[in-house]
C-alpha cells in the first residue's frame, strides 16, 4: 500500500523538504497519504472522483500542477504514455526530490528501470506488491506527451480510454442509432466520439451534454465535438443529475475502476441513466458479450429490447424507465485506461 511505503521510506531517511509544497500526482481515492504534512499537500488530479474525495479530505486539489513545488510524489497510472508524461510533469514543477510510487502489475519495475537510464534514482523500497523510488536528478523533459495529440482526425491524450483511436464498441453503437431527438445525455463521453456522431446524424437533437469524469478527456472532447448543441460536464456519470429530464441517453459504461472488472460500474451507470429521463425517456447502449446486464436493466426500465451487436459487444434499447435511485461515489469516465464496455 502506499501509505505503508511512503512511512517505511520517510522513517528510512526519504529527502524530503522541511518547508515548501508537496505535489501528490494522480492518486486514487482511498489512497493513504498521511505520512506527507497535510497542510502543505497539493493533489493533482484530473479525475471527477478522486478529486471530489481528497477535497472533502481537506486537502488542497487542483487539475493541473501549479508549481514550483519543494517535492512531488508520482502514483503511477496503468498507461505508460500517460505514467511518463506525470514523472516529466512532476519533475518540471519540482524543485527537490520527486518519488515514484507504483504497484508491480501497474508497470513500476520497468518504469524504474527506464529512470535510472535518464537520472539519478534511488534504490527502491519495495512492500506490498509495489515499490517506491525517488529521482533526484536527470533530464525526463524527453516523457512529456505532446499536446493535441491527433489519431484519424480525432485528439486524443495519454491515458485516456481508447487513447489509439476510435473504439469498435462505441462505433457499433453510433451505427445503430436511430434518428434522435429533444435533450439527452452521453455519460462516460470519454473524448468525444459517440455524442459526435449522435449530434452529426440526427439533427433534431435540441441538446446534448457530454458527461465525463475525466478532465482530459473532456478537453479533448471540447475540441472533437464542436456543435453548438453539446454541452460538457465534468462529473462522475453515477451520481450527475441533469438541469432537466432526458429524452434520451446514450452510453458505453466503463467496468473497471482497476485492473479487476467491476461490473457494479456498469449498473451505476444503468441506473443513473433511468433516473435522469422522462418516463418516455429511452436508453441506447452497447456492452461486452460477456457482462450480464440484463438483469438490472430489467429492474429499471418496462421495456429492454437487444438491438443487435456481434461476438464481442450486444446492443441494447431500453425505455420506460423506473428511475430509481443512484448508489453514490462509484466513479465513472473512460479515461486514464480504466477498461471499457
Amino acid at each position: 500500500m502506499l501509505g505503508t511505503r511512503l512511512t517505511l521510506a520517510i522513517e528510512g531517511g526519504l529527502p524530503l523538504p522541511e518547508a515548501g509544497r508537496i505535489a501528490v500526482f494522480a492518486p486514487r481515492a482511498g489512497a493513504d497519504l498521511s505520512a506527507l504534512p497535510k497542510d502543505r499537500v497539493e493533489v493533482v488530479t484530473g479525475f471527477r472522483p478522486d478529486h471530489v474525495a481528497f477535497e472533502r479530505q481537506g486537502y488542497a486539489v487542483k487539475t493541473a500542477a501549479e508549481g514550483p513545488y519543494a517535492a512531488a510524489l508520482v502514483c503511477l497510472t496503468r498507461a505508460k504514455a500517460e505514467a511518463r508524461d506525470l514523472i516529466a510533469r512532476a519533475c518540471a514543477v519540482s524543485e527537490g526530490p520527486v518519488i515514484v510510487d507504483g504497484q508491480k502489475d501497474e508497470g513500476v519495475d520497468s518504469m524504474l528501470k527506464a529512470a535510472r537510464g535518464l537520472g539519478q534514482v534511488s534504490v527502491p523500497l519495495s512492500k506490498a506488491h509495489g515499490k517506491l523510488f525517488v529521482i533526484e536528478g536527470g533530464d525526463f523533459s524527453g516523457w512529456r506527451a505532446p499536446s493535441g495529440q491527433v489519431v484519424d482526425g480525432w485528439q486524443t491524450a495519454p491515458g485516456v480510454f481508447s487513447a489509439d483511436g476510435v473504439d469498435p464498441a462505441s462505433a457499433l453503437l453510433a451505427a445503430a442509432l436511430p434518428p434522435l431527438s429533444g435533450h439527452g445525455a452521453d455519460l462516460g463521453a470519454g473524448w468525444g466520439y459517440l455524442s459526435a456522431e449522435a449530434l452529426k446524424a440526427s439533427p433534431k437533437i435540441a441538446a446534448l451534454a457530454l458527461v465525463e469524469a475525466d478532465h482530459a478527456a473532456l478537453d479533448c472532447a471540447r475540441f472533437n465535438v464542436t456543435d453548438p448543441r453539446a454541452s460538457f460536464d465534468w462529473a462522475d456519470a453515477t451520481t450527475w443529475k441533469p438541469a432537466r429530464m432526458l429524452d434520451f441517453v446514450l452510453m458505453n459504461p466503463p467496468f473497471h475502476q482497476s485492473r479487476n472488472a467491476d461490473p457494479e460500474l456498469g449498473r451505476a451507470f444503468i441506473r443513473a441513466a433511468a433516473g435522469a429521463m422522462t418516463p418516455r425517456g429511452v436508453l441506447y447502449m452497447v456492452a461486452n458479450a460477456h457482462l450480464g446486464y440484463e438483469a438490472v436493466l430489467a429492474e429499471n426500465f418496462g421495456e429492454v429490447e437487444r438491438i443487435g451487436g456481434d461476438r464481442s459487444f450486444k446492443l441494447f434499447r431500453a425505455e420506460r424507465p423506473s428511475r430509481q435511485r443512484t448508489p453514490a461515489g462509484l466513479g465513472s469516465g473512460k479515461g486514464r485506461q480504466r477498461g471499457q464496455a
